[in-house]
């Protein structure tokens, strides 16, 4: 599978500190992520993740274009919902994306934890 991680700045530590509680199930798969985010998660986690072009500057909309041609499975956005966004219309662009596809998608640690054991739970029973 190929999973999406993203986190906004107030959030990049809540989501590094999740990635590594469930370093095991996300280094079985494929991981890509926005610039920063991606860059930390390789740095602080040991996790190979492929970090795209920062949020703000277009990599919303390069993970948005993977779930369009089907190269994305799931998508884990750890937003700060107290803060607004620059780049609040991708960002909405994405998550609309997500609904239209169908993609799985965690906005916070607890639906993050659910939607990996649902990833789980359905590649055991594929199995």
């Amino acid at each position: 599978m190929r999973i999406a991680l993203i986190a906004h700045d107030d959030e990049k530590d809540e989501l590094i500190d999740w990635a590594l509680e469930h370093a095991d199930v996300l280094g079985a798969n494929e991981l890509i992520a926005t610039g920063t985010t991606g860059g930390r998660l390789n740095d602080e986690t040991g996790l190979d993740v492929e970090p795209l072009t920062s949020g703000p500057l277009g990599g919303d909309l390069e993970i948005g274009a993977a779930i369009v041609a089907g190269d994305c499975d799931a998508l884990i956005f750890f937003r700060d919902p107290m803060t607004a966004q620059p780049h609040e219309p991708d960002i909405s662009a994405l998550l609309r994306i997500c609904d239209v596809r169908g993609v799985p998608l965690a906005t916070n640690r607890a639906s993050a934890t659910a939607l990996l054991k649902g990833l789980v739970d359905a590649g055991s029973a594929a199995g």
